[in-house]
């Protein structure tokens, strides 16, 4: 029986973009094997199913093949079987039509309401009408 480094594996069945993002999954906890978590150095057999958190899903493949070498897409259901439940798959679509996702007050880019406030601090505050003289007017006159 064929066995493969998860990280490896991960990569090669297209799940990940990189193996250096795949082991970091793995290092952050975010790969889960029978619900413990794995080291990027964790074997996988052909039966074992794959549990993978990119937020706000957590995604579920069962291993068919233990591959090292990345696959062309088209191959990728002779590798993998996605047994993900729907319901997963609709918080992945609430999420997407809700267009929030999870960003903490004052974090990342400003809102247009924000920007509007900040304009409200930096931009000059007149009392009244002012007649500012430069002392430049005669040079015009003449």
């Amino acid at each position: 029986m064929a066995e493969a480094r998860i990280d490896k594996w991960l990569w090669a069945a297209r799940i990940f973009k990189t193996r250096t993002i795949a082991a970091e999954a793995c290092k952050k906890g975010r790969v889960t094997i029978k619900g413990a978590f794995v080291k990027a150095s964790r074997m996988v057999k052909e039966g074992d199913v794959i549990e993978v958190k990119k937020p706000p899903v957590t995604y579920s493949f069962k291993v068919l093949q233990a591959i090292e070498r990345r696959v062309g897409a088209k191959l990728v259901p002779e590798v993998m079987e996605n047994v993900t439940t729907p319901d997963q798959y609709e918080i992945l679509e609430m999420s997407k039509i809700s267009g929030f996702v999870d960003r903490a007050r004052g974090t990342g880019r400003p809102t247009k309401k924000d920007r509007r406030d900040l304009e409200g601090w930096t931009e000059p505050v007149f009392t009244g009408d002012f007649e500012f003289d430069f002392g430049d007017d005669d040079n015009e006159e003449e």
